[in-house]
């Protein structure tokens, strides 16, 4: 596998901009719907398929051998605390998307994830240079609480968009829900526009 080597360090904009109805913490809370997940990084895969051109499955060691990208990043989380100052490192989506080429097709992109959780997000935000496949946080590995050993960061998106412990990712031609998704949570989940849940839940 060929990847050309990402630019060292990128910085989202607006990084000390707090979304309306956010308040800012140097806390970064743990929130996940059941238990962590016990992982053996012998077993883990990182699968990618669906409209690509060329489906892939990753090991563990073959996704740290990939040179990796640190993305500087606030992180917003739909119970309103933003934790502003966050260092990534990890696979940016763009160069996960250069590796199995999506078709014309794929517009939507659905993340699986241990514990039967997953996430959609449209593919064109996954492709902003800055959202990743994160195995580190602030210099050090993801804590299993965290989303050890692979999470998804969207710095656009809400932080239940940024789904933990992946597992696989799907190309898609048209959208449907993921886990919070499909139980009220705003299927966009910009946190400029507080799209938070559903316009029919917020009458």
């Amino acid at each position: 596998m060929q990847f050309k080597r990402p630019d060292q360090i990128r910085q989202a904009p607006s990084q000390d901009e707090v979304p309306p109805g956010q308040f800012v913490t140097d806390k970064f809370p743990v929130l996940t719907f059941g238990a962590t997940p016990q992982i053996d990084l012998e077993k883990w895969r990182l699968r990618i398929f669906g409209l690509v051109e060329r489906e892939v499955e990753l090991s563990w060691q073959e996704f740290e051998d990939i040179p990796k990208t640190v993305v500087e990043a606030p992180f917003h989380c739909v119970t309103q605390w933003s934790r502003l100052g966050n260092t990534w490192e990890g696979l940016l989506f763009t160069e996960l998307a250069s590796l199995v080429q999506p078709k014309l097709e794929a517009n939507f992109v659905m993340v699986h994830c241990y514990g039967d959780y997953s996430a959609n997000l449209p593919l064109d935000v996954l492709m902003d240079g800055l959202a990743l496949l994160a195995h580190k946080h602030d210099g050090a590995l993801l804590t299993p609480q965290h989303g050890w050993p692979l999470r998804l960061v969207v710095p656009q998106r809400y932080g239940w968009k940024s789904a933990k412990w992946v597992q696989a990712i799907e190309f898609m031609a048209a959208d449907r829900p993921g886990f919070w998704e499909a139980r009220g949570y705003h299927n966009n989940g910009d946190y400029w526009k507080e799209e938070r849940f559903w316009p029919e839940l917020m009458g």
